[in-house]
Formats: C-alpha cells, sequence, structure tokens
C-alpha cells in the first residue's frame, strides 16, 4: 500500500511530478473533474482544522469522488475508548483512502499498519505535516519561479511545528538551499532536523532576532506559537507574541520576499501586511492546497496496488526493554502496540512513531 505519512515518502523526482500534476489541474479543472468518480474519502480528523479538511474534501469533490468522517475526535468512537487500530480497520472498509489528523504524533503510521486503503497524514500532533509541505514547495516554485538557489527563513514555533519539520526536510532535496532558523531557545528546531541538514553538509543558522535576518531572505515563513501543544500555560503567555511581522519590519527585505504562513494566523503577521500583494503570499499558498491535495489524492489512488516497499519500518527493530517517553506519542495511548525503534549513527534509539530519543 502507498500511503503519505513523511514527506520522505516521496522523492525528489515524484515532488516535482506532483507539482507539474498541480499546476495542470489549476489549467484543466474539467479535464481532472470526473478522475474519482465512484471513490470515497473518509476525513478523519481527532484535532480541529479548517483549511486542510476543507481543502481535502474540495479536492475529492473536485475530483468527482465523495467523502465521509468526523471533524471532532469527540464525534467518533475513539471518544469511547477504541483505539485508533480498531477505527482504522473499520474505516477502510467504508472508503477507498483516508486523510487524517490526530495530536498524537506517529498516529497516520499506526493507521497504515491497520488500514486496507490509502492513509494521507493530515498532521500529527507536532511531528509532521506532509501535505502542507507538498503545498508550500507549490507554492514556492509559483512565486519564485524554482525551488533551489534559495535562502529561507523559518519563524516562531520551530519545536512543535510540524509545518517546518516537513518544510526542512524536502527542501534539503534541492540544492543550494541554505536556512535561518528563527526562535526562541525554548522553541527551537528538533535536534533530528539538524540532524539531517548536518549529514547533507547543508548550511543553517539559528538565531533569535527576526528583524537582522529579513534582508537576506528569499523565503520567509511564519508560523503560530502554537497554545495546544503547550503543558505550561504560563510558558506559551510569555513566548505567544514574540515574533510579529509588521510593514516597519518589511523595509530592508527584498522586494520580490515571499511570506508564506501554513494560518490559522494570531497576531504572528500584522494585517498591514496583507496589502502588500506582492510579497504576502500565505492566501495563495493556502488556495494552492486544494490542487496540490488533489494531485496527492490521484497518485495515491493510482499507485495503491504497487506494494510500495514502506521505508518508515525498513530499518525498525522491537525494543522491549525502553519505552517513549515522549507525552504525545502514540504509544502514549494505543493499546498492543509495541515499541519499534531505530537505531541511528550514534547508536542511540529513535522511536519509529515520533523520532525521539528512546533512553
Amino acid at each position: 500500500m502507498r500511503d503519505l505519512i513523511g514527506i520522505e515518502d516521496f522523492s525528489k523526482e515524484e515532488i516535482d511530478e506532483l507539482i507539474e500534476i498541480s499546476k495542470d489541474i489549476m489549467d484543466n479543472k474539467e479535464k481532472y473533474s470526473e478522475m474519482c468518480k465512484g471513490k470515497i474519502l473518509a476525513t478523519l480528523f481527532f484535532e480541529p482544522s479548517t483549511r486542510t479538511r476543507l481543502s481535502f474534501e474540495s479536492a475529492m469533490l473536485s475530483l468527482g469522488g465523495s467523502i465521509l468522517g468526523f471533524s471532532n475526535a469527540n464525534s467518533s468512537s475513539t471518544s469511547k475508548g477504541e483505539s485508533l487500530a480498531d477505527t482504522i480497520t473499520v474505516v477502510s472498509g467504508y472508503s477507498d483512502i483516508i486523510a487524517m489528523r490526530h495530536p498524537k504524533e506517529g498516529a497516520p503510521l499506526v493507521a497504515s499498519m491497520h488500514s486496507n486503503v490509502p492513509i494521507i497524514n493530515a498532521g500529527d500532533g507536532g511531528h509532521n505535516h506532509p501535505t502542507q509541505t507538498l503545498l508550500d514547495l507549490l507554492t514556492i516554485s509559483k512565486e519564485k519561479g524554482h525551488i533551489d538557489n534559495l535562502t529561507v527563513g523559518l519563524c516562531g514555533d520551530l519545536k512543535y511545528g510540524r509545518t517546518v519539520h516537513s518544510l526542512v526536510t524536502a527542501l534539503s532535496l534541492y540544492s543550494n538551499v541554505k536556512f535561518v532558523f528563527i526562535s526562541p531557545e525554548e522553541l527551537k528546531m528538533p535536534e533530528y532536523i539538524n540532524e539531517i541538514l548536518d549529514k547533507k553538509n547543508i548550511e543553517y543558522v539559528e538565531t533569535n532576532n527576526l528583524e537582522g535576518s529579513i534582508p537576506e531572505l528569499d523565503i520567509l515563513y511564519m508560523t503560530r506559537i502554537q497554545r495546544e501543544r503547550f503543558t505550561d500555560v504560563e510558558e506559551y503567555e510569555r513566548l505567544k507574541d514574540v515574533y510579529i511581522l509588521d510593514k516597519k519590519k518589511l523595509d530592508n527585505a527584498k522586494e520580490d520576499l515571499s511570506i508564506l504562513h501554513p494560518l490559522p494566523r494570531v497576531n504572528e503577521i500584522a494585517v498591514e501586511v496583507d496589502d502588500d500583494k506582492r510579497r504576502a503570499a500565505y492566501f495563495r499558498q493556502a488556495e494552492n492546497g486544494r490542487y496540490m491535495r488533489m494531485a496527492i489524492i490521484l497518485k495515491l489512488l493510482d499507485e495503491k496496488n504497487l506494494n510500495y516497499e514502506y521505508k518508515h519500518l525498513n530499518d525498525a527493530i522491537e525494543s522491549n526493554n525502553c519505552k517513549c517517553e515522549n507525552s504525545m506519542c502514540i504509544t502514549s495511548i494505543e493499546r498492543g502496540l509495541k515499541q519499534l525503534a531505530v537505531k541511528c549513527n550514534d547508536n542511540k534509539l529513535r522511536c519509529i512513531f515520533c523520532d525521539h530519543e528512546i533512553k
């Protein structure tokens, strides 16, 4: 079964193909209007969502297919104590493809182990958000005309921001991309993401200075400080408005800077920036989500019988003596789930589900 759990499930060539298909869909909507006739997309959103859920539903309807699902965990039998494995086993019998968002990291991987249809990760906790990354790459390609040879700044919550984790991993496939990570110390990029860049000798800088970093950037990717990821409310209140992008901060920015944001925004981009039509690309970015998700659905449905070799589990080992201590990992709630891990180059173990180190 071909799934999309993390952005690494697609090669650079496949990503470029999806970008081109998305552009073709934009130009030839009627050509694609019945390609999923008779197919059903299940949208299982165990966590609130507006853009992602609606864009998936819009995508399937635009392809001539149908949708079913729920937008709140309380609407599902998990509120009665049903395991994720059982939910997926049942729903995969009602649908042809599943898009799932879940607050626990690694939940889509567990879903893929029990599904008879393709699983699309629509966001798992603070871990990954591969479909957002693919629409981000589509946006960059449309805004800049290319994806390589760029300096990309990522600002805000880099620790829990699943969108930036997937985006950095994807951009590392392209040549001569430099990263500037802008965050407070408490919300720095996770070490496993930095390790990906270190192994590829990709240049990155870590700083807490947004205004000083803006002049060199081709892309500025702003993120929301996410209250739902914090267990300490006081820490959230202290950090929530640490970065606010306004017109004044853009005085020294490049004229062709592209400002992206996965949305929703709160205070991190002032409304006045919306008037900068050339540089403010975040609403165009959101619209691109419909077309990229159409391309993803088509690809996974087309390849569902290819006996795809699932790379996430290739090197996994069962760790009987260790348990992931990440409270946001799916292993913390899913009954009967074996602790699987991968051994890193430093002989440390990382949880296969959430990428946290296992001690």
